[in-house]
């Protein structure tokens, strides 16, 4: 047996139908697209479109609304900080602003600022200065000796 007396078994493969070949082919013509227009074309797919019936998307209720008025805090709870400190990341001399936080790797993006949670030990005396805290963490903060300030209308909110 050599190479080249190999074949497939007859009727295994079929050639592929050459289309828009005249129409004595039985393909040509429009080529097996059936219409003109739009969908005779490459290309092209009506995304959605249900035959005329009213689409999924349609179908289902809107919900919710977006509060353009919202804020996105980076939470940073108090033993990630107590981390970055004992890393030598964070100076404890310092106030732990947004921007120090930033330099420190402690939060990636700047967001609308940085809320403090209490989750964690905070041994540091630190000073912060951030947009908001929660009770815990200002308690823990005071405890620990240090200081939290935060913007006016956050105070008198009850952070």
């Amino acid at each position: 047996m050599k190479l080249n007396g190999i074949s497939d078994n007859p009727g295994a493969s079929k050639e592929r139908m050459r289309v828009g070949r005249g129409i004595g082919s039985g393909k040509g013509k429009t080529g097996g697209r059936g219409v003109k227009g739009q969908k005779a074309r490459t290309g092209v797919a009506i995304k959605g479109f249900e035959g005329g019936q009213m689409p999924l998307h349609r179908r289902l209720p809107k919900r919710g609304f977006w509060n353009p008025f919202s804020v996105d805090y980076n939470e940073v709870n108090l033993g990630r900080i107590q981390q970055a400190v004992e890393a030598g990341k964070l100076d404890a001399n310092a106030p732990v602003t947004l921007e120090t936080l930033l330099a420190a790797g402690v939060i990636s993006k700047p967001r609308d600022g940085v809320k403090i949670l209490g989750n964690g030990e905070l041994t540091a005396k630190l000073t912060f200065e951030v947009a908001a805290a929660s009770k815990s963490a200002v308690a823990a903060i005071e405890k620990a000796g240090g200081a939290i300030k935060l913007p006016a209308a956050v105070e008198t909110a009850g952070a």
